[in-house]
């Protein structure tokens, strides 16, 4: 397992469990559906610099990550499998930049090997493989440029060189990603590293190197953008990093410690060897090796629990230093024959899949989640019976099938997006029951939705980004206001007005989320006579042209 076969064993686990699965479920409403289109969008209008959403402006985030999601449609198709490699691509190479950084640092091939497997085991990790979004895309470019940044400061020569310079690429594309934050985190580390080393000298010499590859990554399109949309940096910064850091009024506010008990839940199926990795780190802080993994991963999370918006995901660039301090843990009890830790580990695994089990069936008997879904509902028992019993090996033999909490959670992962019960792929996942009426949307000369995230999914099934937004602005705020993108938004008092002069011209096609009293109201504020669909809390009506 650590020789010969530990790369081909984690490529057959990467392939069957994150690659296998991508077409087998639909996109997930806002998000998955919101990149997909956005990318989409630049192939077919051409426009590389200025991201848009739904033909409207939208500068949340720069555009290296739709780019790579974009050629991702490009080769493979827009379809399911197209958007999401790009994501998988990023944590498979997360995982061979956690296998080569651990031999450099450890110098020992099982844990090279371990670090990689926990890794790519991890739960959120594992869970983002198969999800768009740019958040393993900028997990990979930080790592890069942290990764790069050690092995400048742990070479001489022309390697010492090449990793400055690959130090500044990944800062670029970090850059291009999701901002200025991919700039600050290796800094943060550096400063206090090549201080404690008495090394800053160095880092004032070769950093300006990496800056500079760093600036001329991103100055083409920086420029580009400027000319293109002037007000793109003044949104971007002051909306996306300032207000969202520091703003009362920030998405998605959580207190400072909310990423403690999220890495924790993050790092399963390896939560319990937490106390022994920090335990073993904290030993060895005077080793320059540990001190480096420690600020990778500690400052970072530090940093990240000051803002005051915080998201689960933000926590990802912290697991690869997690695994690389925690494979020589794991390695360190498995020299020892020192099995508590690795069988308290399965006990846990263990006792969280009872609870899993436990609730379905007391669901099932008091409200069924599931109904007449046995396939669904096999697939989900399967998942986590399989991850029981991956666990219970270990318990049994921990010394020997250490391993098995990985392939536990890998079979979870490959199977729970298929398991899901029908009102949550209903309502979650609505583009597959767009796309089964997509010939006639297709067909309608104007289009309407109530909802961003089934705009969206309908935007991107049907190729076309001229959805008219009825009654809801949202994260498309900022684009509504200029004036060439005004007539996108209907609100309630001139929908009928609207419907109206569009039925006057051809067909309508209509997508609605419709799960509260307002979203009914809504409804019943369109004309009576159209084709009706529903599922889930989606409904899709098709009004035929009126008579002139």
């Amino acid at each position: 397992m650590t020789g010969r076969w530990a790369l081909a064993f984690l490529l057959c686990a990467f392939c069957l469990a994150f690659l296998l699965p991508m077409g087998t479920h639909g996109l997930w409403i806002p998000d998955e559906s919101r990149y997909a289109q956005v990318s989409q969008e630049m192939l077919l209008t051409g426009n590389w610099v200025s991201p848009h959403f739904m033909g409207l402006r939208y500068f949340e985030k720069p555009v290296g990550g739709y780019w790579l999601i974009a050629v991702g449609q490009a080769i493979f198709g827009e379809n399911l499998f197209g958007v999401r490699i790009a994501s998988a691509l990023s944590v498979g190479f997360s995982a061979l930049l956690t296998y080569a950084v651990a031999r450099r640092l450890w110098k020992d091939p099982r844990k090279s090997f371990t670090c990689a497997l926990i890794f790519l085991s991890f739960g959120l990790i594992a869970a983002q493989a198969g999800y768009a979004n740019l958040d393993p895309q900028f997990t990979l470019w930080v790592n890069l440029s942290i990764a790069a940044l050690w092995f400048a400061v742990n070479s001489s020569g022309r390697e010492r060189i090449a990793a400055w310079l690959l130090l500044g690429f990944a800062c670029g594309m970090g850059f291009m990603t999701k901002g200025f934050l991919a700039w600050l985190l290796p800094a943060l580390i550096a400063l206090p590293y090549m201080v404690w080393q008495k090394r800053f000298r160095e880092l004032l010499r070769y950093g300006p190197l990496a800056v500079l590859v760093a600036v001329l990554v991103c100055l083409p399109w920086a420029l580009a953008v400027q000319q293109r949309e002037p007000d793109f940096w003044s949104f971007f910064f002051w909306h996306e990093h300032i207000r969202r850091f520091a703003g009362e009024d920030a998405q998605h506010l959580r207190p400072w410690w909310f990423y403690l008990p999220v890495l924790v839940m993050a790092s399963l199926p390896w939560a319990a060897l937490l106390p022994a990795t920090f335990s073993q780190a904290w030993k060895n802080k005077s080793q320059p090796n540990t001190v480096f993994v420690l600020l990778w991963m500690l400052l970072p999370l530090a940093f990240l629990s000051l803002s005051r918006g915080k998201l689960p995901t933000y926590v990802m660039p912290c697991m690869l230093p997690l695994a690389l301090l925690m494979g020589p843990a794991l390695i360190d009890r498995l020299e020892r024959a020192s099995f508590r830790a690795l069988r308290l580990n399965g006990l846990l695994n263990i006792a969280l899949g009872v609870i899993v089990l436990a609730t379905l069936a007391y669901l099932q008997r008091k409200n069924p989640i599931y109904e007449n879904e046995p396939l669904h509902l096999t697939l989900a028992v399967v998942a986590a019976a399989g991850w029981i019993a991956a666990n219970a090996l270990q318990v049994v033999r921990p010394l020997t099938l250490w391993v098995m909490p990985a392939v536990g959670a890998w079979l979870f992962i490959a199977l729970i997006p298929m398991g899901l019960p029908n009102s949550t792929v209903f309502n979650k996942t609505p583009d597959g029951f767009i796309a089964r009426h997509a010939a006639a949307l297709s067909q309608s000369k104007r289009l309407l939705s109530n909802d961003l995230g089934a705009a969206s999914a309908l935007s991107w099934r049907i190729r076309r980004p001229d959805i008219a937004l009825y009654n809801t602005v949202g994260e498309v705020k900022y684009g509504l206001t200029y004036p060439d993108s005004a007539e996108r938004k209907v609100d309630v008092a001139k929908v009928q007005q609207w419907m109206s002069v569009a039925r006057s011209e051809g067909q309508v096609g209509v997508v609605m989320r419709v799960n509260s009293q307002e979203d009914r109201d809504e409804v019943d504020l369109l004309p009576k006579d159209g084709q009706r669909y529903e599922e889930g809390n989606i409904v899709i009506l098709i009004f035929g042209q009126s008579a002139t």
